[in-house]
């Protein structure tokens, strides 16, 4: 009966670093500012490039536009706070945070397996590709893709709104997340971890397989190409997305699949950096330094703009 409920949070992270707020504040705006840009451009290329209207390309806008989506959800918020005091974020804005995180990040596990699969259809069965990977089956299988993430979050976000949170409101990280939720509650979370499991066996680790299982049969098929121009060719077509994968898939084990004691506010900080706000910077890099397709269209798009800038001045 004494116990008042919580209505705000306050955040904690890089407060073990008081005189660094102005460098984190260039680096993180540095980081926005990349992601927004390098994925916009993505989507603009894809766009005006009609030697892009394939599959591939199309499940890269996607991925591209969840990016921005992901960035967004945390980095403004995270900017904002570098200017105030009080670090604070009112419990309907954290569970919102959480919704979007989890719901980004499921959608971006399935996604990653998609554009797996359909490297795979077009190495392994190349005749029957524009059949298996026609446009209406794209469009289901993104849309499979977002289900799957809103289908992920909606349940843990609705068992968090269950909980109760009595005292004390400190989060020791500068985003919300699902397991800094549970540590706070001071009602019973045992529903929420069984949830978390049961995502993880089935976001996380099902579609990691079938990854997996996919670039097995990619690397297969490549080694029994006789030509080694040949072989160069297939690799360089799945080459970005397997770098894409093996990075997200690293910083999501790093950030959630360590024990719970003997790591620092610094580390688990680290930890969610490069997997929230490092790796949506990354993708649109990678795919532009390693597709002469997409660097050519930006290429393009660049001396256009210029060349139009010029024309004004």
């Amino acid at each position: 009966e004494n116990q008042t409920t919580v209505i705000e949070f306050i955040f904690l992270g890089f407060s073990n670093h008081p005189d660094l707020q102005g460098l984190f504040f260039l680096l993180f705006l540095i980081i926005y500012l990349v992601t927004i840009l390098g994925n916009t451009l993505i989507l603009a290329a894809i766009r005006v490039n009609p030697v892009l209207h394939t599959p591939m390309y199309y499940f890269l806008s996607n991925l591209s536009f969840l990016d921005i989506c992901y960035g967004t959800t945390t980095l403004p918020v995270i900017l904002v706070n570098f200017f105030r005091e009080n670090k604070t974020i009112s419990y309907e804005g954290c569970l919102s945070q959480v919704f979007f995180l989890v719901t980004f990040a499921g959608c971006e596990c399935v996604l990653l397996a998609v554009m797996a699969y359909d490297r795979f259809v077009a190495i392994c069965h190349p005749l029957r590709y524009p059949v298996l990977m026609s446009k209406r089956v794209c469009a289901y299988l993104v849309t499979g893709a977002w289900l799957c993430g809103l289908a992920n979050s909606l349940p843990h976000t609705g068992l968090i709104a269950t909980l109760t949170f009595c005292g004390p409101n400190q989060i020791s990280h500068f985003l919300c997340d699902i397991p800094l939720f549970l540590k706070l509650s001071c009602s019973d979370t045992s529903a929420n971890e069984v949830g978390l499991y049961v995502s993880s066996a089935t976001i996380g680790l099902i579609p990691c397989l079938f990854t997996a299982m996919s670039y097995i049969l990619i690397i297969s098929a490549i080694l029994k190409i006789r030509s080694a121009q040949g072989r160069q060719k297939a690799f360089s077509t799945c080459a970005s997305h397997l770098t894409v994968v093996v990075i997200y898939y690293g910083t999501i084990n790093f950030n959630y699949d360590r024990p719970s004691s003997g790591y620092s506010l610094d580390v688990d900080m680290l930890a969610s950096v490069l997997f929230c706000i490092v790796t949506p910077m990354l993708n649109p890099i990678i795919y532009s330094l390693r597709n002469k397709e997409v660097k050519n269209t930006l290429k393009k798009l660049f001396e256009g703009f210029v060349s139009s800038y010029g024309s004004r001045i």
